[in-house]
């Protein structure tokens, strides 16, 4: 996992805002580098282990509505790039066509099966593949689609200096999300004024912390997380670029 030098970043993403997160991400190769051999590796594991849960869910899936088992849509990671993420299919066969980005609790989108699967999260352990090749890390910033990446202020540019995320303090915090936009009636606009920003300051400020050992806390917060336990956040503050742009 190696930061591009200043020189080869988007022009976009060459500003004051952005270069405040990149330099303090220099200061860390070694722990990138580290980063990305622990991906790899339990990426790798992980796939060898859980290969029966593979498995089984494909099954379930397969078995409970029409379709393919796997559901593939197209995000954003490092630097701008645009790749293909995997997910198990939790919806009916179409719905990514429908205008709504966002899938909210009372989705009727969702399949049985599939409310079953997200409540665990099970739906995101194909992402082992794309942490695997590359174009996600086990903990960074949730990859978002193309439209929601083209509302990004200048300092939330600074998240794609590194690959997109499995999981990360502010997926833990913003778990409920679905719950949090079933009641809007424009649920784009609310998730790009209200909610966006809001992760964004957690994705921020994660840079400003990073740490190798910090993410594995994060990593054991998600399983908790995912098991019931509840972590409440912080007050949001403006990110330390924010107030330099301002």
């Amino acid at each position: 996992m190696l930061l591009r030098k200043w020189e080869d970043l988007p022009p976009d993403m060459q500003c004051e805002e952005v270069r405040y997160y990149y330099d303090i991400l220099s200061l860390h190769k070694t722990r990138l580098v580290l980063k990305r051999i622990f991906d790899v590796v339990m990426s790798l594991l992980f796939i060898v282990l859980l290969s029966p849960l593979f498995l089984a869910i494909a099954l379930v899936i397969a078995a409970d509505s029409p379709g393919g088992v796997f559901f593939r849509q197209i995000r954003v990671t490092s630097y701008g790039k645009r790749f293909v993420m995997f997910k198990f299919r939790t919806m009916v066969v179409g719905a990514d066509k429908s205008e709504a980005a966002i899938t909210v609790d009372n989705d009727a989108r969702i399949t049985r099966a599939g409310r079953f699967i997200r409540r665990f999260r099970l739906d995101e352990i194909p992402q082992l593949f794309n942490v695997l090749s590359g174009d996600m890390t086990f903990v960074g910033t949730r990859p978002e689609v193309e439209k929601y990446v083209e509302q990004y202020t200048a300092p939330m540019k600074a998240t794609l200096l590194l690959p997109a995320g499995v999981t990360s303090i502010a997926s833990i915090y913003y778990k409920n999300e679905g719950a949090l936009l079933s009641a809007a009636k424009d649920i784009d606009r609310v998730y790009v004024e209200k909610v966006l920003p809001g992760k964004m300051y957690y994705n921020l400020k994660a840079i400003e912390e990073f740490g190798f050992f910090k993410d594995i806390g994060i990593m054991v917060k998600t399983v908790l997380a995912v098991l019931g336990a509840s972590y409440s956040d912080e007050k949001p503050n403006t990110p330390k670029a924010d107030k330099k742009a301002e």
